[in-house]
């Protein structure tokens, strides 16, 4: 149950900080370099390699967790 709550947390973190994002696209100002990263088709590099770092981030994230968890439990027994 404890552990469910810090996935609850976690995951209500994760979405109010992805409702938060449009607030950050109010600048009408155009930005130059995405434009043409846009036009020469790259952005979507960058948004995989983004992609692919952030999900190295949180499966590792993941990982530390579960060995933390492991670890207390043998601590407590």
């Amino acid at each position: 149950m404890k552990m469910l709550k810090k996935y609850a947390a976690s995951l209500l973190a994760f979405f109010w900080l992805l409702l938060s994002i449009p607030a950050f696209a109010q600048n009408l100002a155009e930005i130059e370099m995405a434009d043409q990263l846009r036009a020469d088709g790259k952005i979507y590099v960058v948004v995989a390699v983004l992609t692919v770092i952030l999900a190295g981030i949180l499966v590792f994230l993941f990982m530390l967790d579960r060995k933390l968890s492991r670890l207390e439990k043998e601590l407590k027994a």
